[in-house]
């Protein structure tokens, strides 16, 4: 990052087979240009430059997007794309909301824009997401709309945007640590700490345990991760600290107890026994321990080590993916046909055999699996059994690509 209004990301090698939106976000993002190009061919010149290799270093700031893109002929071209930034009345807005609904501080610490953050923006009036011409393009080779170049850049920013949604903030007009410590000030604690209470001696606690009344009841989980204060101070801080950095990370940490937490309450909620049985064996390496977790799942040996896999992918969606195959109907079905015809051109579109919910690559030992919440399941074969490669995402190409990859790597 060079300063708080501009951050420039190198070029991204080509990506043949690979999808470019895998988050919900990313996919909104190329929608806004998908639906607003007046000419689908341009858009799918686009897509092929990107896939190729073709744009250039990214420049993000406020309302604008910058990159040199090739043409096939190596020419290159100046492609800058514009978005509207926020007012200072729209920021205010949006920060009073995020501080005000649970998990929405822990969401975009955790690189997450969930849905109903955005919803709960929009009802502010703060319309995060390009809609319909909300993207409008520039470019040195003369076209008025949308041309090969300025699809290309688009195409590139939602590869950015899955891995960080702060570059779609940015774009908005406010960057990632202005942001940071704007929500922290709407958050911090008040200066005037109340009054601690008397304890109890814990040794005369323990001598009269047997007519104490009991523990109160477990505190609630708060409604969003604490703040650590602000490092924004006069003192100057040591050679080769980052106090920004160490703001981050302190965040990053308190964003991660928070949703671990909340996870745990719904891990006592909600698994079965052969559910948690794998969740305990993740990370264990005692064979004794593991025999007994797999005998109380119903597994046998061989198969707890690809559920546990599966687990780390994705918890109780992935292992319900390894186990369960089902076949799609209706609408789903369609959903799942349209989503594989448009993840590749046609010259790289590979032959699919389907059964179920899976999709084999022909001649290939990787496999696509559909799961009930519509996201795809990278598979590769592993001595003759389908185990688990990656987690789930919503484009297919990236689903199979991550399985390729696992097998290439072994």
């Amino acid at each position: 990052m060079s300063d708080e209004t501009e951050r420039t990301f190198a070029a991204f090698p080509p990506a043949r087979g690979r999808g470019f939106a895998q988050s919900w976000w990313g996919q909104a993002w190329l929608k806004a240009l998908e639906d607003a190009a007046l000419d689908t061919a341009q858009v799918k010149t686009g897509r092929s430059l990107a896939r190729a290799g073709a744009v250039g270093a990214v420049s993000v700031r406020p309302g604008r997007i910058t990159a040199v893109v090739q043409d096939r002929d190596r020419t290159p071209h100046r492609a800058d794309v514009l978005l509207e930034q926020l007012s200072d009345d729209q920021w205010d807005r949006f920060l009073d909301m995020t501080v005000a609904r649970a998990g929405h501080v822990a969401a975009l610490l955790d690189r997450d824009m969930p849905p109903h953050l955005v919803e709960d923006a929009a009802a502010a009036g703060v319309e995060l997401l390009p809609g319909m011409g909300d993207l409008e393009p520039e470019c040195d080779c003369g076209a008025w709309d949308h041309c090969g170049h300025t699809a290309a850049l688009c195409y590139q920013v939602a590869r950015l945007l899955d891995e960080d949604p702060f570059v779609l903030l940015l774009m908005r007009g406010r960057g990632e640590r202005a942001l940071l410590h704007d929500l922290q000030d709407r958050t911090a604690v008040p200066d005037e700490a109340p009054a601690l209470q008397e304890g109890v001696d814990a040794a005369e606690a323990y001598a009269a345990g047997d007519i104490l009344p009991p523990l109160p009841a477990l505190p609630e989980l708060p409604e969003e991760p604490g703040v650590p204060p602000s490092l924004d101070t006069e003192t100057p801080a040591p050679s080769g600290v980052g106090p920004a950095a160490l703001e981050f990370l302190a965040a990053r940490t308190a964003a991660q107890a928070y949703r671990l937490l909340a996870e745990q309450d719904a891990f006592d909620d909600e698994l079965t026994l052969a559910q948690d049985a794998v969740r305990l064996a993740v990370g264990i390496s005692e064979r004794t321990v593991l025999e007994r977790l797999a005998e109380g799942s119903g597994r046998a040996m061989e198969e707890l080590a690809p559920a546990m896999r599966a687990w780390r992918d994705g918890g109780v969606a992935a292992l319900d993916v390894l186990e369960e195959e089902w076949t799609a109907g209706g609408e789903t079905l369609a959903r799942a046909r349209a989503a594989l015809d448009s993840a590749w051109d046609e010259e790289e579109r590979p032959s699919l055999r389907a059964r179920g919910n899976r999709w084999t690559v022909v001649g290939s030992s990787s496999q696509l699996r559909l799961g009930r919440d519509g996201r795809w399941w990278p598979y590769r074969k592993e001595r003759g059994r389908w185990v688990p490669a990656g987690g789930g995402v919503q484009d297919p190409a990236t689903a199979l690509a991550a399985a390729q990859e696992a097998l290439e790597i072994g």
